[in-house]
């Protein structure tokens, strides 16, 4: 048994077997074979041997004409290994020993190569050439018959070094019970979709992926960021109680405060909604009491097509959102590409530093067609129902300006051909960059509501990479810094009339809850949505007063650590059947 220490991203706990994701996807299932199987498997394995060689010479021959005979001799070099007779008799031991189907055991034989080649400072960059090998005799084994990561039919914990968002947000959270990942920070967007479909996560462990091998049983606590790799029996019982008790504990606080307001005891309401990555997690969030949607992620659309989508497109997917809703409110975001979030479309020329450049609005301004494109799908939608508009990543009023330009135009256009549309939509605007915090007061007169982006807002405050998990233990959403740019930018949208909602991470954990409830925050858009009815209780059990009184105490302090001791006692003073 092997216990690994992460970053928890995606709270809960999963059991299950490990399936390693490739580099293209595919699933090594641990399969077995029959007796009368085995000379088969060893036939299959042989010929994908073969056309692996072939394949690996004639690329050597390619690129030796492209780039010189040295640059070849790469390739070259894993032609070789394929012919090594001792590395090919072990997959053929596998299969005639332990009868293992032939994919697996090259799998498996690779694992353990790989680790031995880890554990020796000489042959430790060489790994990378055993990890080419293998997936090229896995996609000549696995041929038509290879697993994509969308079509699970069993359940498993997803291990991988990294995911792209344009993975992750296609799998099936049925199937995909948690996740490990060897790369990543807590507010990384895989991070962030893992945490909005409830699926169990942990990031940041450096080199578990390695360790792993598809099929070996692990347990996920995405509370306490563990990843355990063959638990014994009594390990994998006390994981399955408390699992067990965590979900009869959700479904009694949901049955208790579901379909109450999030309302304190002095009778000040703050409207609790959700945030969403697809259509398909909006029933979940009104199961769980949520209000509404306050963050509708669009780069799905993007993230899982092979074309750019069209405006019927994004209508279709904001229709089957708002039939959901029933007419509760739904804030759509325009596409926020950029970071890490991109996917076969729609992908600028790579930057040297993504985070600062042409993505969000940025990126729809260079691309006036694709923005008006998905603005004219939201003119469409919002005769359907209570649908509000907001701009991510917006910098100053210049920017503001320039895409309410392009939606006024569109207004017009819609007006002069009689084609319907809310004339009295609200639009938004995020604050997520310190430049719109400071400037909130003159920013507040152009729109009807601001929603803080604490991810981003934390990440350009304090220069730190949200997707690092080097630096993650330095994203500090108690820096003074942070606290004073929340309590400018509330104050600013209170004195101009109008409200300010918080749609990222640090409104998803309750230990913020009580701190953003005494700031002033209006709303709260929260993922995942079981989360919804512990926030609904906390601000329930305080007074409005005491959580004012309990955020002045917060910002007077000068120390992180300081601060985050003090909110951690006042919360288990004040709400101890949330927080031990």
């Amino acid at each position: 048994m092997e216990t690994e220490h992460g970053i928890p991203v995606g709270p809960g706990i999963a059991i299950g077997p490990a399936f390693l994701l490739e580099a293209e996807g595919v699933r090594i299932p641990r399969h077995y074979v029959s007796e009368d199987e085995i000379e088969g498997e060893i036939s299959r394995l042989d010929e994908a041997i073969s056309e692996a060689q072939d394949e690996l010479e004639a690329l050597a021959e390619h690129v030796s004409k492209k780039a010189g005979p040295k640059v070849a001799e790469i390739f070259s070099a894993h032609a070789a290994m394929l012919r090594d007779e001792y590395l090919c008799q072990e997959f053929r031991d596998r299969i005639r020993q332990k009868k293992y189907a032939a994919e697996f055991a090259v799998a498996h034989t690779m694992g353990q190569w790989r680790s031995a080649f880890q554990e020796d400072s000489f042959l430790a960059s060489r790994a990378p050439d055993l990890d080419d090998l293998e997936r090229r005799v896995l996609l000549h084994l696995l041929g038509a018959r290879r697993e994509e990561l969308g079509t699970l039919k069993t359940d498993v914990i997803l291990a991988a070094h990294d995911l792209r968002p344009s993975q992750i947000v296609t799998l099936d959270p049925d199937h995909v019970k948690g996740i490990v990942m060897d790369a990543g920070g807590p507010t990384g967007h895989t991070a962030i979709i893992a945490s909005a479909l409830g699926i169990p996560a942990v990031v940041g462990l450096g080199s578990v992926s390695a360790r792993l091998t598809g099929g070996d049983t692990v347990i996920v606590d995405g509370e306490k960021g563990l990843v355990i790799i063959g638990p014994d029996e009594e390990t994998i019982k006390t994981y399955r109680q408390r699992r067990d008790q965590a979900a009869k504990t959700e479904q009694t606080l949901l049955a208790e405060v579901r379909d109450l307001p999030a309302e304190t005891k002095d009778g000040h309401r703050v409207d609790i909604l959700a945030n969403i990555e697809s259509p398909r997690e909006v029933a979940r969030a009104i199961e769980h009491g949520a209000e509404g949607i306050g963050l509708y992620r669009t780069e799905f659309l993007y993230l899982t097509s092979e074309s750019i989508p069209s405006e019927e497109r994004h209508f279709d997917a904001y229709m089957e959102a708002i039939e959901k809703l029933d007419g509760r409110p739904i804030t759509i975001r325009t596409v926020d590409l950029g970071g890490d979030k991109f996917g076969g479309v729609g992908s600028p020329e790579p930057e040297r530093n993504p985070f600062l450049g042409r993505r969000s609005i940025r990126y729809c301004l260079e691309h006036p067609d694709l923005f008006r494109d998905q603005l004219r799908a939201i003119l469409r939608a919002s005769v359907h129902g209570n649908v509000r508009v907001m701009f991510p990543m917006v910098s100053g009023i210049e920017e503001l300006l320039a895409v309410q330009l392009i939606l006024k135009e569109l207004q017009n256009e819609f007006q002069q051909a009689g084609r319907a549309f809310d004339h009295k939509m609200q639009v938004g605007m995020m604050v997520e960059v310190p430049s719109a915090a400071v400037y909130a007061d003159a920013l507040a007169q152009y729109v009807d509501f601001f929603s803080i982006g604490t991810n981003d807002l934390i990440q350009y405050t304090l220069a730190i990479d949200r997707t690092n998990e080097h630096v993650a233990d330095m994203y500090q959403p108690l820096h003074p810094a942070v606290l004073r740019l929340l309590r400018m930018t509330i104050d600013a949208a209170h004195n101009a009339g109008i409200y300010v909602s918080l749609c990222g991470e640090m409104g998803s954990d309750i230990m913020y809850a009580l701190l953003l409830l005494g700031l002033g925050i209006d709303e709260l858009s929260v993922a995942p949505t079981w989360l919804v009815p512990e926030i609904k209780k906390i601000i329930r059990n305080v007074s409005y007063k005491t959580a004012r009184d309990v955020a002045d105490e917060i910002l007077n302090m000068s120390e992180v650590n300081r601060a985050v001791a003090r909110l951690a006692e006042v919360n288990r003073d004040l709400l101890p059947m949330l927080f031990r």
